[in-house]
């Protein structure tokens, strides 16, 4: 396993993070792993010298904190791994059991780090921009959690570049906690980010940590006659068949079909699996510290760990990246 810094902190963390967002409650999402079935990934994650863990207080509602937080306390030292969680999203009906005003993050903060059995995060993100509370509100509350030593670092996901950089001017003008990483959707068949944030990122020195890096699976998946083959790229798994959020990211129409083919092409061509292509071309870009990996079925961790030692040529990215069309932004909301 390679480590590289976290954007311009001192922070180490493995090439891959493994996220958590599959393990906790079957009943929050059917294809959620329960704990007994999620324990084994995460400790094979430890044993690859994967260091950095991504979850959220909001995926199972809490359990996939509890059930990572007490895999971690059992097969990894705290000192030697990465915990990173994430607010914003509703924890429940109530009209202040959501967002990121300073009390719920102060309520939360203090929720995850029960349910984690730590006490602290090495990084607390926003889950999103919250249109409903003042970035300053928000800002000074997270400078108070990293005072407080409840977190370590703090970070952001999907927004536009325009929200980022207005997040970290309130930070600079008024000595508080910047955000030191980007939590943003980029792979294959989605490279919208390359437009603004990214740049933004490499400019500003935020390390990136993208979610999807195999848009939710479809990546993976092998096409044996064309490109329309991949069409329902997935639809076996309980997961692409239940999974909403694939379905308002638009994933799986004709031009991420073309561009399916394409990494089918390239695998083929090299004897690999399509997600060890996929992540290689994604852990490529100097602006990517770690692809955010799931993991719920033997193999996918080794696969992932092959990745790190692909090397694309130039004729390769070339292939990869020359069927995709530019399309509307998604996964903000």
């Amino acid at each position: 396993m390679d480590y590289v810094n976290l954007g311009r902190t001192g922070l180490k963390v493995s090439r891959l993070c493994l996220g958590a967002m599959t393990y906790g409650s079957p009943a929050w999402r059917p294809w959620v792993l329960d704990e007994d079935a999620s324990r084994p990934f995460i400790r094979q994650a430890v044993e690859l010298g994967i260091n950095f863990f991504d979850t959220a207080n909001a995926y199972s509602l809490g359990a996939s904190e509890e059930v990572l937080g007490r895999a971690l306390a059992d097969f990894a030292r705290r000192d030697e791994v990465v915990i990173a969680t994430k607010v914003r999203l509703p924890m429940g009906d109530g009209p202040n059991l959501r967002g990121l005003s300073r009390k719920h993050i102060m309520d939360q903060i203090d929720a995850s780090l029960r349910r984690l059995g730590t006490d602290y995060v090495d990084l607390y993100q926003i889950h999103r921009w919250d249109y409903d509370t003042p970035i300053e509100e928000t800002m000074a509350a997270l400078h108070d959690v990293v005072k407080a030593g409840k977190a370590r670092y703090v970070g952001a996901s999907s927004m536009y570049a325009w929200q980022f950089a207005k997040a970290q001017t309130a930070a600079r003008l008024n000595g508080w906690t910047p955000f030191v990483s980007m939590q943003n959707q980029y792979n294959l068949v989605y490279r919208e980010e390359e437009r603004e944030m990214l740049p933004l990122c490499a400019d500003q020195g935020v390390g990136v940590i993208p979610w999807s890096p195999l848009a939710r699976g479809f990546l993976a998946r092998r096409q044996t006659t064309g490109p329309a083959a991949g069409a329902d790229a997935g639809a076996e798994t309980t997961r692409w068949a239940t999974d909403d959020f694939a379905k308002v990211l638009g994933i799986g129409k004709e031009a991420d079909r073309a561009v399916l083919a394409a990494v089918n092409r390239v695998a083929e061509a090299r004897g690999a699996a399509n997600a060890e292509v996929a992540l290689a071309w994604l852990l490529a870009k100097p602006v990517v510290t770690a692809p955010i990996i799931g993991a719920s079925k033997p193999g996918h961790l080794e696969t992932a760990a092959r990745a790190l030692e692909v090397k694309l040529s130039d004729d390769e990215v070339a292939e990869l990246e020359a069927p995709y069309l530019p399309q509307g932004v998604v996964g903000f909301a």
